[in-house]
């Protein structure tokens, strides 16, 4: 109910027809929009494609220098918030940036770019969001092993077809499952289009509750959003429906001409670099240049609200991934799996659409209590944005305690029983500390994406609740990249952690 009461109230909201902001919209931004977020879609998918399957490929197949540490080096992008490479790409890519103005120095007679073209967004989403594809595909790779490849070279088949024939379809529910993730990512961001002033359906519902003041209109261009949302969806469960899954196949890698060696290293080091190691230079640069400055009391308070945030969402987030874990394993039904299935969607829904769903169901219960005669203050309270974490990253804890929960194998308790123990004994003495990595590793990964998420908190958060998210929003709505540069940083910093353990589990 959680997942479907905000999708059914921004249906409902077609029934209040809004001509005039529609015409309006259709007039000036509605065919933009819709234009925009159809080239993010597939430019971010070309990106990651050529970008998540071919590191995986040589990181998982080939002997290059620096393989192994840039085999888990390739993971750390997943800690780089978009809006925050957003504004060190424009910073270093506009007019009066470094990489324009050593240009002018070289070739005078260059008129310039423009740092704000849409292939900017399209490269930006692409370094940030290839992590999710090359994860999976990376597996799916190693799981093949060199047997089948060896086999399709016996047949006649050279190196190159033999990737396109045998190894990449045999790794597509991979891919397709990456792709989905990184997809979603794409049509949920807020902060990076903001920062390129490239108006997708995120940004125009932003403006139509904040700047048309029309919560009416922004609840119908969410339930347009989510029409990209379900694309998303319905490619994933195609790409996944075929999915077999084996034992598998062994580390061995295949050596590889040393000049083709060294082009794959220096090929793997520049998106590292671009990705990672470039913006967290810069910001870094910002941080020393600025001797601290901003770094006082009130971003110390920023730091505590958005750790607070993230430490309540998180917590209730693992309780309820918990119970549902425990339900689905012991009291399995048809029922309860799809129960399960659509509680875990709510990843699928950027938080703008989850945002306006759940303030219009908010605004709706409010006035019903204020008729009955009962003032509770339910709009623009601390309630909304939690229910809205909960809801987007549910399906983010219940993988891990899904796991974890199988760890637990029924024969241990049987036997915990049989020696006497009681129900509360076998919790403590034997589910608690072999689901605890998987629980840790839960509370981690939500309170990070909590942390970093900006559109649900910058329409939800109470007065006087700025994040680091929305700070690091606001400054760089009015082009204060230096200052922007502490909180970024301090956000990157803690997203590293749950990447590091990932890349050790994995």
């Amino acid at each position: 109910m959680l997942v479907l009461v905000p999708i059914l109230v921004l249906l409902s909201a077609w029934h209040q027809q809004q001509w005039e902001t529609w015409q309006h919209l259709l007039d000036t931004v509605l065919w933009r929009l819709v234009g925009n977020t159809l080239l993010l879609m597939v430019g971010v998918t070309v990106g990651v494609l050529a970008l998540g399957v071919s590191l995986a490929w040589c990181v998982a197949t080939l002997d290059f220098p620096g393989r192994r540490w840039l085999e888990w080096a390739l993971f750390l992008p997943m800690a780089m918030p978009a809006y925050v490479l957003a504004f060190v790409m424009v910073d270093l890519l506009d007019y009066a940036g470094p990489i324009q103005s050593q240009l002018r120095d070289w070739w005078p007679a260059l008129s310039g770019f423009s740092a704000r073209h849409p292939f900017w967004v399209v490269v930006t989403l692409t370094l940030v969001l290839y992590p999710y594809v090359y994860m999976l595909a990376r597996l799916a790779f190693l799981a093949q092993g060199r047997a089948v490849l060896e086999q399709a070279r016996i047949l006649g088949d050279s190196s190159l077809r033999a990737f396109f024939k045998v190894a990449l379809p045999m790794a597509r529910p991979g891919i397709a499952a990456g792709l989905a993730l990184a997809l979603m990512e794409t049509l949920a961001d807020f902060g990076a289009v903001s920062v390129f002033n490239f108006d997708t359906f995120t940004t125009a519902i932003y403006k139509s509750w904040y700047g048309l003041f029309n919560l009416q209109a922004a609840a119908q261009l969410a339930s347009l959003l989510l029409l990209f949302v379900l694309v998303a969806l319905m490619l994933e469960r195609r790409g996944r429906r075929r999915a077999r899954y084996g034992e598998l196949g062994g580390r061995r890698v295949m050596r590889v001409r040393p000049r083709l060696a060294w082009l794959i290293s220096g090929f793997a080091f520049t998106v590292l670099f671009l990705a990672f190691l470039l913006p967290v230079s810069r910001l870094l640069y910002w941080v020393i240049g600025t001797s601290l400055q901003g770094v006082d009391l009130r971003f110390a308070n920023l730091v505590w609200r958005t750790f607070l945030l993230g430490a309540m969402a998180s917590s209730l987030v693992l309780v309820l991934a918990g119970w549902l874990a425990w339900v689905k394993r012991h009291q399995p039904s048809r029922m309860v799996s799809a129960s399960v299935q659509l509680a875990t969607l709510g990843y699928a829904l950027p938080g703008s659409v989850l945002a306006v769903g759940i303030m219009v169901s908010f605004s709706a219960v409010q006035d019903g209590l204020h008729q009955l005669g009962w003032s509770v203050p339910l709009v623009g309270g601390l309630m909304a944005l939690v229910l809205a974490y909960v809801v987007r990253f549910l399906a983010v804890a219940f993988g891990p305690v899904e796991n974890a929960l199988q760890q637990v194998k029924p024969g241990l308790v049987e036997a915990a029983r049989t020696l006497g123990a009681t129900s509360a004994e076998v919790g403590r003495r034997v589910y608690l500390p072999m689901m605890l990595p998987g629980l840790f590793t839960a509370l981690l990964m939500v309170g990070i994406d909590v942390m970093k998420e900006m559109p649900a908190t910058l329409l939800l958060r109470p007065f006087g609740w700025d994040t680091l998210a929305v700070r690091i929003y606001e400054l760089t709505a009015e082009g204060e990249w230096q200052r922007a540069a502490a909180p970024s940083l301090t956000l990157v910093l803690l997203g590293l952690l749950p990447v590091i353990l990932l890349t050790r589990k994995r």
